[in-house]
């Protein structure tokens, strides 16, 4: 499977210009199956509880539509980050994928919200950790934060994922995440993990980028630098296979010695 991720510079308050270069992008990707896009692409990530009130939309919504079109039209699956308004009213940090006959396989909202930001502007997403099958694949979803809780990736990794794939707005000082934790989920769950993230400035935050795909070995496969650019990359399932060769992480397990972690 060929995964292609955009990493660029938020666009904010924008849903048409982003709809218009998400359209621009998916026109020049060749031969691509799947296309990701960072936290929040929709409307920009740092744009306030208001604009975010105003901006968000149903998971079912028009721009939905519009990328539902898009993805069928170009024949790849889409994953992109938006802010969802709930059937129950409430506003979710969320990231829909789409495939490419235009069907939405899953749309997950973000568990674990980061600082006063994310608490300002979102309501926590419920207890829901899918894994799809996209291509013979198997995909969890995550947004950002959601991956330092190594939980989370051992959650989807027990589950059968595959690849997990993390829209994310990651910025200076913790470039480290992007660095250091991306390839470790990688490594110690045996499934590729894909971070798609910003470039560039938005109000007071400066992105850090370094968008990549991490092997199941712990390799980074793709990495882009500081600056706009489509990083694509060719998942080989072989290299599942090979992971486990001296890894033993999930077959050595002891759950019965963990379950004190969960109650906090």
């Amino acid at each position: 499977m060929r995964i292609a991720l955009y990493q660029c510079p938020p666009l904010p308050l924008d849903v048409a210009g982003n709809l218009q270069r998400l359209r621009e992008t998916a026109q020049q990707a060749d031969n691509i199956d799947l296309l990701v896009l960072p936290e929040m692409f929709l409307t920009g990530y740092n744009i306030g509880a208001q604009a975010v009130a105003e901006l968000a939309q149903a998971h079912d919504g028009d721009a939905a539509q519009q990328i539902a079109k898009l993805a069928k039209a170009t024949g790849m699956a889409i994953v992109y980050g938006y802010p969802e308004r709930g059937a129950d009213g409430h506003i979710y940090n969320s990231a829909q994928l789409i495939d490419a006959h235009g069907k939405s396989l899953c749309n997950y909202r973000k568990t674990h919200l980061f600082g006063e930001l994310d608490h300002s502007m979102f309501s926590q997403g419920p207890d829901s950790f899918p894994v799809i099958e996209l291509n013979g694949w198997k995909l969890g979803l995550l947004i950002c934060y959601d991956l330092e809780f190594p939980e989370n990736t051992r959650r989807l990794a027990l589950a059968g994922a595959e690849v997990i794939v993390v829209p994310t707005a990651n910025m200076v000082p913790f470039e480290f995440i992007a660095d250091v934790t991306v390839r470790c989920r990688a490594f110690e769950n045996h499934c590729y993990v894909a971070y798609a993230n910003y470039c560039g400035h938005e109000g007071e935050i400066h992105y850090c980028g370094q968008s990549s795909i991490a092997a199941p070995n712990g390799k980074q496969i793709a990495l882009a630098e500081q600056d706009e650019t489509l990083l694509v990359a060719t998942l080989q399932r072989q290299q599942l296979t090979d992971a486990k060769t001296g890894n033993f992480y999930l077959a050595d397990r002891r759950p019965e010695l963990y379950g004190e972690l969960s109650k906090g």
